[in-house]
């Protein structure tokens, strides 16, 4: 990985490009963060002994704790427990949730978890990662804060007919609460009904992750909270396999328990010491996706930022660092809150629609706040809409076509602002259009 070198002249064209953007950007502030950079190879692995959490500098001078309460409240929820001799595990916040310092509007409470299964045989660890899974679905399904949605469990063993489209073999399994409670999912493979069991999933478990919906009673407010699990398997001689082939690395995790170091520091030692270029390797790929093919300029910010701050071009991710405090990234979580607000408001479902309408509010004064003109009438008219539905507890499960025009309106928006402000500096824009070469 080549590290790239960063002059003061570089940081003061960085901060007129920001001006010139219309972008505030505080000199100080950045020159600040990229001297706590500059040191990072030194020392890569930290602990906050005030707070309790460790991980990766970078991801720590990126993490604010005073929303730690709130993490580790539903950290309970989507965590798995310790079994000791059989089970060790390491929770920590990922995605934007672990960059809360730069990110003043996240759009989900994104969870990553290492969980270790000791067993004779790789058949029995699977074995047990099957019970768990199911055991922590069952057990989470419903509450009167928090209800799942659904759990990627196993990979298609061939190409088959699922609701109505096709689904590719090794493609994840995406189950749906009544599925898991039933123990099998329904397919059609060449025209032939045919069930896949749980049993026969755990398998080849493959990407292992849950997700829900969490409402937040004291502030009112409702987060998709999620889960994705990197499950290892430990033999009788140490050695450690990952049951998905891939240890994954720990460049933007924040551990929330510092009990935990023992179990991170057995798992990392196995991680690839290509785990860097592999890693930056993935998020270009997910960048080149959206800027290419499924255009999502905001995602492409984040990963951009992670890929700059990790290979050394500190001065555009000090850019980028601004750019995701802007009043119109609120729209991101405007995005994220209105697919969260639809997928609670389900026929059986608890949590209480006094949040939903209080989240919608918030999301209405959102939008006045932020834009003006027929964009903000029109989206204020959807917001509107969804209240008037959520109002009438009748008309559970009829908020999707509502929702999704709301949520395709803010992402337009959301995407021309990203799009403007990643073009307005020039490094930037280089870079983007080397992916968008790609394809020529």
């Amino acid at each position: 990985m080549d590290f790239q070198q960063n002059t003061p002249d570089q940081l003061q064209q960085i901060v007129q490009s920001a001006q010139r953007m219309g972008i505030e950007m505080n000199e100080n502030d950045a020159a600040q963060w990229l001297t706590a950079m500059q040191g990072e190879q030194a020392e890569p692995i930290v602990l906050n002994e005030h707070s309790g959490i460790f991980g990766h500098k970078v991801s720590l001078l990126d993490f604010s704790d005073k929303d730690l309460v709130h993490f580790r409240k539903i950290g309970k929820l989507v965590e798995f427990e310790d079994q000791p001799g059989k089970v060790e595990t390491a929770l920590a916040l990922s995605g934007s949730a672990a960059q809360s310092k730069i990110q003043t509007y996240p759009g989900d409470a994104d969870y990553f978890e290492r969980v270790n299964i000791i067993a004779e045989t790789r058949s029995d660890a699977c074995t047990i990662l099957r019970d768990l899974m199911r055991e922590k679905a069952l057990q989470t399904i419903e509450g009167d804060w928090y209800r799942l949605i659904e759990v990627k469990f196993g990979s298609l063993p061939f190409d088959a007919i699922r609701n109505g489209r096709l689904e590719h073999s090794t493609a994840p399994i995406a189950w749906q609460p009544g599925e898991i409670k039933d123990g099998y999912i329904e397919v059609l493979r060449n025209s032939m009904p045919t069930r896949i069991t749980w049993e026969e999933a755990a398998q080849n478990p493959g990407w292992c992750k849950l997700d829900w919906i969490v409402a937040d009673t004291q502030r009112k407010q409702l987060v998709n909270a999620s889960n994705m699990l990197d499950v290892t398997w430990e033999s009788p001689d140490g050695s450690i396999t990952p049951l998905d082939g891939y240890l994954d690395s720990f460049f933007q995790e924040v551990y929330l328990d510092a009990q935990s170091i023992p179990i991170f520091s057995k798992l990392v030692k196995h991680v690839s010491g290509n785990a860097l270029d592999d890693y930056v390797s993935q998020l270009e790929k997910e960048v080149y996706k959206y800027v290419t093919k499924t255009p999502n300029y905001g995602k492409a910010a984040k990963r951009m930022y992670n890929i700059f701050r990790l290979t050394g071009r500190y001065d555009e991710a000090a850019y980028l660092r601004e750019l995701f405090d802007e009043p119109t990234t609120m729209l991101y979580q405007v995005w994220s809150l209105i697919r969260t607000i639809d997928e609670s408001f389900q026929p059986g479902s608890e949590i209480d629609s006094n949040i939903m309408l209080e989240q919608t509010d918030k999301l209405i004064l959102a939008v006045i706040e932020t834009l003006e003109g027929e964009k903000e009438v029109e989206i204020v008219r959807y917001l509107l809409n969804l209240k008037r539905l959520l109002s009438d507890d009748a008309e559970r499960g009829q908020l999707s076509p509502q929702a999704e025009a709301a949520r395709e309106e803010v992402i337009n928006i959301v995407n021309n602002f990203f799009y403007e402000k990643l073009n307005g500096l020039p490094s930037i824009r280089a870079y983007m259009e080397g992916l968008q070469r790609l394809t020529n």
